[in-house]
Protein backbone atom coordinates (compact mmCIF):
# COMPACT_ATOMS: atom_id res chain seq x y z
CA UNK A 1 0.00 0.00 0.00
CA UNK A 2 1.38 3.34 -0.68
CA UNK A 3 2.47 6.02 1.85
CA UNK A 4 -0.38 8.70 0.30
CA UNK A 5 -3.33 5.63 0.65
CA UNK A 6 -1.68 4.39 3.98
CA UNK A 7 -2.17 8.25 5.45
CA UNK A 8 -5.65 8.23 4.01
CA UNK A 9 -6.75 4.85 5.58
CA UNK A 10 -5.46 6.27 8.81
CA UNK A 11 -7.22 9.84 8.73
CA UNK A 12 -10.67 7.71 8.35
CA UNK A 13 -9.71 5.36 10.92
CA UNK A 14 -9.04 7.81 13.53
CA UNK A 15 -12.38 9.55 12.89
CA UNK A 16 -14.23 6.91 12.65
CA UNK A 17 -12.93 5.47 15.77
CA UNK A 18 -12.47 8.53 18.20
CA UNK A 19 -16.02 9.51 17.14
CA UNK A 20 -17.55 5.91 18.18
CA UNK A 21 -14.93 5.97 21.37
CA UNK A 22 -16.18 9.44 22.70
CA UNK A 23 -20.38 8.04 21.46
CA UNK A 24 -19.46 5.14 23.63
CA UNK A 25 -18.29 6.71 26.56
CA UNK A 26 -20.91 9.55 26.95
CA UNK A 27 -24.49 9.48 27.38
CA UNK A 28 -25.54 9.13 23.41
CA UNK A 29 -29.26 9.43 23.86
CA UNK A 30 -28.56 12.93 26.00
CA UNK A 31 -26.14 14.08 22.97
CA UNK A 32 -28.47 13.24 20.60
CA UNK A 33 -30.85 15.80 22.58
CA UNK A 34 -28.89 18.77 22.44
CA UNK A 35 -28.71 18.33 18.81
CA UNK A 36 -32.51 17.92 18.26
CA UNK A 37 -33.34 20.59 20.38
CA UNK A 38 -31.29 23.31 19.10
CA UNK A 39 -33.07 26.41 17.33
CA UNK A 40 -32.76 26.59 13.68
CA UNK A 41 -32.94 30.42 13.66
CA UNK A 42 -30.19 30.87 16.44
CA UNK A 43 -28.26 27.92 14.16
CA UNK A 44 -28.49 29.90 10.87
CA UNK A 45 -27.68 32.85 12.63
CA UNK A 46 -24.00 31.05 13.84
CA UNK A 47 -23.85 29.66 10.06
CA UNK A 48 -23.69 33.31 9.07
CA UNK A 49 -20.97 34.25 11.33
CA UNK A 50 -19.00 31.45 10.35
CA UNK A 51 -19.18 31.79 7.03
CA UNK A 52 -17.84 35.38 7.51
CA UNK A 53 -14.96 33.98 9.41
CA UNK A 54 -14.04 32.32 6.26
CA UNK A 55 -14.56 35.30 4.30
CA UNK A 56 -12.43 37.32 6.18
CA UNK A 57 -9.72 34.35 6.44
CA UNK A 58 -9.95 34.79 2.41
CA UNK A 59 -9.28 38.37 3.06
CA UNK A 60 -6.14 37.62 5.14
CA UNK A 61 -4.48 35.62 2.90
CA UNK A 62 -5.00 38.07 -0.19
CA UNK A 63 -2.89 40.50 2.18
CA UNK A 64 -0.43 38.42 2.65
CA UNK A 65 -0.37 38.32 -0.98
CA UNK A 66 -0.55 42.06 -1.41
CA UNK A 67 2.37 41.77 0.23
CA UNK A 68 4.24 39.90 -1.46
CA UNK A 69 3.56 41.93 -4.57
CA UNK A 70 0.78 39.76 -5.78
CA UNK A 71 -2.30 40.98 -7.51
CA UNK A 72 -4.52 37.99 -7.21
CA UNK A 73 -7.93 39.12 -7.52
CA UNK A 74 -10.01 38.64 -4.19
CA UNK A 75 -12.77 36.57 -5.59
CA UNK A 76 -10.06 34.20 -7.05
CA UNK A 77 -8.53 34.20 -3.54
CA UNK A 78 -12.10 33.15 -2.22
CA UNK A 79 -12.64 30.80 -4.62
CA UNK A 80 -9.74 28.70 -3.85
CA UNK A 81 -9.68 29.08 -0.29
CA UNK A 82 -13.55 27.10 -0.17
CA UNK A 83 -11.84 24.92 -2.68
CA UNK A 84 -9.58 24.10 -0.35
CA UNK A 85 -11.68 23.42 2.57
CA UNK A 86 -14.20 21.37 0.23
CA UNK A 87 -11.37 19.13 0.02
CA UNK A 88 -10.00 19.29 3.81
CA UNK A 89 -13.34 18.45 4.72
CA UNK A 90 -14.83 15.85 2.73
CA UNK A 91 -12.28 13.81 1.25
CA UNK A 92 -9.59 11.48 2.94
CA UNK A 93 -7.36 12.61 0.25
CA UNK A 94 -3.63 12.92 1.23
CA UNK A 95 -3.94 15.99 -0.82
CA UNK A 96 -4.47 18.92 1.56
CA UNK A 97 -5.99 21.91 2.14
CA UNK A 98 -3.09 24.51 1.85
CA UNK A 99 -1.71 21.81 -0.65
CA UNK A 100 -4.61 22.64 -3.30
CA UNK A 101 -4.97 26.15 -2.29
CA UNK A 102 -1.08 26.74 -3.53
CA UNK A 103 -1.43 24.34 -6.65
CA UNK A 104 -4.26 26.53 -7.98
CA UNK A 105 -2.24 29.65 -6.94
CA UNK A 106 0.73 29.19 -8.37
CA UNK A 107 -0.40 29.94 -12.20
CA UNK A 108 -0.84 33.65 -10.86
CA UNK A 109 2.71 34.10 -9.11
CA UNK A 110 6.27 34.53 -11.21
CA UNK A 111 7.74 31.73 -8.97
CA UNK A 112 5.90 28.43 -7.74
CA UNK A 113 8.01 29.07 -4.45
CA UNK A 114 5.49 31.81 -4.29
CA UNK A 115 2.17 30.53 -3.64
CA UNK A 116 3.93 27.99 -0.93
CA UNK A 117 4.96 31.07 0.91
CA UNK A 118 2.35 32.75 1.02
CA UNK A 119 -0.25 30.01 2.16
CA UNK A 120 2.82 29.13 4.78
CA UNK A 121 2.80 33.16 5.89
CA UNK A 122 -1.15 32.82 5.75
CA UNK A 123 -1.01 29.92 8.19
CA UNK A 124 1.15 30.95 10.39
CA UNK A 125 -0.45 34.70 10.66
CA UNK A 126 -3.70 32.62 11.29
CA UNK A 127 -2.22 30.61 14.13
CA UNK A 128 -0.61 33.32 15.85
CA UNK A 129 -4.00 35.29 16.11
CA UNK A 130 -5.57 32.58 17.45
CA UNK A 131 -2.69 31.48 19.67
CA UNK A 132 -2.49 35.61 20.86
CA UNK A 133 -6.19 35.24 21.59
CA UNK A 134 -5.68 32.14 23.82
CA UNK A 135 -2.28 33.32 25.32
CA UNK A 136 -4.15 36.50 26.66
CA UNK A 137 -7.22 34.89 28.12
CA UNK A 138 -5.57 32.19 29.95
CA UNK A 139 -3.48 34.83 31.75
CA UNK A 140 -7.15 36.41 32.52
CA UNK A 141 -8.31 33.42 33.48
CA UNK A 142 -5.48 32.58 36.12
CA UNK A 143 -4.85 35.86 37.41
CA UNK A 144 -8.55 37.06 36.71
CA UNK A 145 -10.95 34.76 37.57
CA UNK A 146 -9.47 32.52 40.11
CA UNK A 147 -8.82 29.62 37.96
CA UNK A 148 -5.11 28.14 39.18
CA UNK A 149 -6.06 25.09 37.87
CA UNK A 150 -5.63 26.33 34.11
CA UNK A 151 -2.37 27.20 35.18
CA UNK A 152 -0.92 24.19 33.01
CA UNK A 153 -2.38 24.85 29.88
CA UNK A 154 -2.07 28.72 30.13
CA UNK A 155 1.78 28.08 30.13
CA UNK A 156 1.82 25.37 27.46
CA UNK A 157 -0.34 27.99 25.17
CA UNK A 158 2.01 30.85 26.01
CA UNK A 159 4.98 28.31 25.10
CA UNK A 160 3.45 27.59 21.84
CA UNK A 161 2.79 31.06 21.33
CA UNK A 162 6.57 31.93 21.85
CA UNK A 163 7.61 29.44 19.77
CA UNK A 164 5.28 30.54 16.72
CA UNK A 165 6.28 34.13 17.27
CA UNK A 166 9.90 33.99 16.85
CA UNK A 167 9.61 31.52 13.77
CA UNK A 168 8.24 34.62 11.79
CA UNK A 169 10.09 37.34 13.66
CA UNK A 170 13.41 34.64 12.64
CA UNK A 171 11.55 35.31 8.98
CA UNK A 172 11.16 38.92 9.15
CA UNK A 173 13.62 39.62 11.10
CA UNK A 174 17.31 40.20 9.45
CA UNK A 175 18.97 40.49 12.65
CA UNK A 176 17.15 37.77 13.90
CA UNK A 177 18.15 35.91 10.61
CA UNK A 178 21.58 36.31 11.30
CA UNK A 179 21.75 34.64 14.81
CA UNK A 180 19.80 31.78 13.49
CA UNK A 181 22.88 31.84 10.61
CA UNK A 182 25.44 32.01 13.28
CA UNK A 183 24.58 29.14 15.30
CA UNK A 184 23.55 27.03 12.59
CA UNK A 185 26.81 25.20 12.81
CA UNK A 186 25.41 23.37 15.64
CA UNK A 187 23.76 19.73 13.86
CA UNK A 188 20.60 19.95 16.37
CA UNK A 189 19.69 23.02 13.77
CA UNK A 190 21.38 23.28 11.22
CA UNK A 191 18.74 21.56 8.43
CA UNK A 192 16.09 23.91 10.57
CA UNK A 193 18.55 26.57 9.48
CA UNK A 194 18.55 25.36 5.94
CA UNK A 195 15.04 25.59 5.69
CA UNK A 196 14.84 29.16 7.32
CA UNK A 197 17.48 30.07 4.82
CA UNK A 198 15.25 29.51 1.67
CA UNK A 199 11.97 30.70 3.36
CA UNK A 200 14.20 34.16 4.46
CA UNK A 201 14.78 34.76 0.70
CA UNK A 202 11.46 34.13 -0.30
CA UNK A 203 9.84 37.10 2.11
CA UNK A 204 12.32 39.31 1.17
CA UNK A 205 8.99 41.29 0.04
CA UNK A 206 7.72 41.12 3.53
CA UNK A 207 10.53 42.79 4.73
CA UNK A 208 9.95 45.50 2.86
CA UNK A 209 6.26 45.70 3.76
CA UNK A 210 5.79 44.94 6.99
CA UNK A 211 2.52 46.48 7.08
CA UNK A 212 0.67 44.20 5.22
CA UNK A 213 1.21 41.81 7.48
CA UNK A 214 0.53 43.68 10.46
CA UNK A 215 -2.97 44.58 8.60
CA UNK A 216 -3.24 40.18 7.71
CA UNK A 217 -2.75 39.59 11.44
CA UNK A 218 -5.49 42.10 12.39
CA UNK A 219 -7.80 40.22 10.08
CA UNK A 220 -6.93 37.41 11.23
CA UNK A 221 -8.29 38.65 15.22
CA UNK A 222 -11.48 39.45 13.25
CA UNK A 223 -11.50 35.91 12.28
CA UNK A 224 -10.67 34.62 15.51
CA UNK A 225 -13.82 37.07 16.91
CA UNK A 226 -16.16 35.55 14.47
CA UNK A 227 -15.49 32.01 14.88
CA UNK A 228 -15.60 32.40 18.63
CA UNK A 229 -19.25 34.11 17.89
CA UNK A 230 -20.51 31.42 15.99
CA UNK A 231 -19.53 29.04 18.32
CA UNK A 232 -20.99 30.83 21.29
CA UNK A 233 -24.37 31.12 19.14
CA UNK A 234 -24.39 27.12 18.71
CA UNK A 235 -24.44 26.68 22.42
CA UNK A 236 -26.95 29.13 23.16
CA UNK A 237 -28.98 27.60 20.28
CA UNK A 238 -28.74 23.90 21.76
CA UNK A 239 -29.47 25.42 25.31
CA UNK A 240 -26.52 24.86 26.65
CA UNK A 241 -25.18 27.59 29.26
CA UNK A 242 -21.36 28.27 28.14
CA UNK A 243 -20.22 31.66 29.25
CA UNK A 244 -19.00 33.84 26.58
CA UNK A 245 -15.37 34.15 28.35
CA UNK A 246 -14.51 30.49 28.41
CA UNK A 247 -15.68 30.60 24.25
CA UNK A 248 -12.81 33.05 24.06
CA UNK A 249 -10.36 31.26 26.02
CA UNK A 250 -11.13 27.72 24.73
CA UNK A 251 -12.12 28.37 21.13
CA UNK A 252 -8.85 29.24 19.87
CA UNK A 253 -7.35 26.20 21.89
CA UNK A 254 -9.75 24.19 19.60
CA UNK A 255 -8.52 25.01 16.42
CA UNK A 256 -5.23 23.29 16.69
CA UNK A 257 -6.76 19.88 17.50
CA UNK A 258 -7.27 19.30 14.04
CA UNK A 259 -3.78 20.13 12.74
CA UNK A 260 -2.31 17.69 15.74
CA UNK A 261 -3.68 14.52 15.22
CA UNK A 262 -4.66 13.35 11.33
CA UNK A 263 -8.89 13.44 10.58
CA UNK A 264 -11.16 13.60 8.23
CA UNK A 265 -12.65 17.61 8.48
CA UNK A 266 -11.64 17.06 12.00
CA UNK A 267 -14.30 14.73 12.67
CA UNK A 268 -13.39 13.20 15.79
CA UNK A 269 -10.77 15.08 16.77
CA UNK A 270 -13.11 18.04 16.92
CA UNK A 271 -15.27 15.99 19.58
CA UNK A 272 -12.57 15.43 21.66
CA UNK A 273 -11.10 18.43 22.46
CA UNK A 274 -15.06 19.71 23.00
CA UNK A 275 -14.82 17.13 25.37
CA UNK A 276 -11.52 17.83 27.10
CA UNK A 277 -11.78 21.55 27.23
CA UNK A 278 -15.11 22.89 27.73
CA UNK A 279 -15.92 19.61 29.95
CA UNK A 280 -12.98 17.83 31.90
CA UNK A 281 -10.41 20.77 32.03
CA UNK A 282 -13.03 23.68 32.04
CA UNK A 283 -15.86 21.88 34.48
CA UNK A 284 -18.27 24.13 32.61
CA UNK A 285 -20.69 21.70 31.05
CA UNK A 286 -21.26 17.95 30.81
CA UNK A 287 -19.69 15.91 28.30
CA UNK A 288 -23.12 14.86 26.52
CA UNK A 289 -23.45 18.55 26.09
CA UNK A 290 -19.83 18.83 24.84
CA UNK A 291 -20.70 15.95 22.27
CA UNK A 292 -23.43 17.62 21.22
CA UNK A 293 -21.85 21.42 20.80
CA UNK A 294 -19.18 19.97 18.90
CA UNK A 295 -21.52 17.73 16.43
CA UNK A 296 -23.56 20.89 15.58
CA UNK A 297 -20.36 23.11 14.96
CA UNK A 298 -19.08 20.31 12.94
CA UNK A 299 -22.19 20.26 10.92
CA UNK A 300 -22.11 24.21 10.38
CA UNK A 301 -18.49 23.37 9.21
CA UNK A 302 -19.44 20.89 6.73
CA UNK A 303 -22.34 22.90 5.47
CA UNK A 304 -20.08 26.33 4.70
CA UNK A 305 -17.84 24.14 3.26
CA UNK A 306 -20.40 22.96 0.51
CA UNK A 307 -19.98 25.96 -2.08
CA UNK A 308 -16.47 24.58 -2.26
CA UNK A 309 -17.35 21.54 -4.03
CA UNK A 310 -19.70 23.60 -6.56
CA UNK A 311 -16.45 26.06 -7.15
CA UNK A 312 -14.35 22.73 -7.85
CA UNK A 313 -16.95 21.87 -10.24
CA UNK A 314 -17.48 24.92 -12.40
CA UNK A 315 -13.74 25.70 -11.99
CA UNK A 316 -12.96 22.11 -13.78
CA UNK A 317 -15.61 22.11 -16.15
CA UNK A 318 -13.79 25.38 -17.07
CA UNK A 319 -10.50 23.75 -17.71
CA UNK A 320 -11.94 21.18 -19.79
CA UNK A 321 -14.08 23.36 -21.96
CA UNK A 322 -10.44 25.27 -22.36
CA UNK A 323 -8.74 22.11 -23.16
CA UNK A 324 -11.31 21.43 -26.32
CA UNK A 325 -11.29 24.81 -27.41
CA UNK A 326 -7.69 25.12 -27.44
CA UNK A 327 -7.24 21.49 -29.76
CA UNK A 328 -10.34 23.22 -32.16
CA UNK A 329 -8.00 26.15 -32.68
CA UNK A 330 -4.72 23.26 -33.37
CA UNK A 331 -7.20 21.60 -35.79
CA UNK A 332 -8.28 24.40 -37.71
CA UNK A 333 -4.87 25.41 -37.69
CA UNK A 334 -3.73 22.43 -39.35
CA UNK A 335 -5.79 22.55 -42.00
Amino acid sequence: MRKGRLGDVLKVAISLGLTAYLFARADTAAALAVVRRADPALLALALAVYFGALMANAAKWWLVLRGQGAAVPYREVVSLSFVGLFFGNFLPSSVGVDVVRGYGLARYLARAGDAAVSVALDRLVGMLAFLSTGAFMSLLAVFGWGRADLLPLGWAVWAVWMGMAVLVLALLSRRLWLLVRRASGLPVIRRGARLLERLSGLVQAHRERPGTLVCAFGVGLLVVLLSNMANYLVASAAGVGLPLAYVFLFNPMLAFAPAIVPSVGGLGVNQGAYDLLYASIGGLIERPAALGISVLMQLIAYVSSLPGGALWLRRRQAGAKAVVLGRGVAGSGDT
